[in-house]
């Protein structure tokens, strides 16, 4: 089957298999946005998701889907920001600032009033309290 014709779920994981990669860093990340163009880079995450390849921090970027998820994906970006130089905090932060954007965005769909706002609007803060000062972030989950 040509390449076009194949789903891009299809060709990310003959891409994968091709690599043998045991996880996807941000250059393997670059390679397959180039193989699998034109693809958004939220198709692309979410398919990677669904592989259950392991995602380095920065190609994860901030999971929304439960606590859990949320909690770890931060915790995992301060890490990287905390030992990052300048362009790489500044590529943690721009990943936490879309995924709040997303949120607020989630947020203003739901209708009023909806259980799902509350924990929206949980979310939404956390990212907040990350964006406010990620070094810090462990420290605040605690009292949480």
């Amino acid at each position: 089957m040509a390449a076009r014709t194949q789903t891009k779920a299809a060709r990310l994981r003959a891409a994968l298999q091709r690599r043998e990669a045991a996880i996807v860093d941000e250059a393997l990340w670059r390679e397959l946005q180039t193989e699998l163009a034109p693809v958004s880079a939220e198709y692309l995450r979410r398919l990677l998701r669904q592989s259950g390849i392991q995602l380095a921090p920065l190609v994860e970027g901030v999971r929304q889907d439960t606590f859990e998820d949320l909690e770890r994906t931060l915790l995992a970006l301060e890490q990287e920001y905390a030992s990052a130089d300048e362009p790489r905090r500044t590529a943690c932060r721009r990943e936490v600032i879309a995924a709040k954007d997303r949120a607020r965005w989630a947020l203003r769909r739901l209708p009023n009033p909806d259980p799902r706002r509350d924990i929206k609007q949980e979310m939404f803060l956390w990212m907040l309290t990350w964006l406010e000062n990620p070094t810090v972030f462990t420290a605040c989950l605690r009292f949480a």
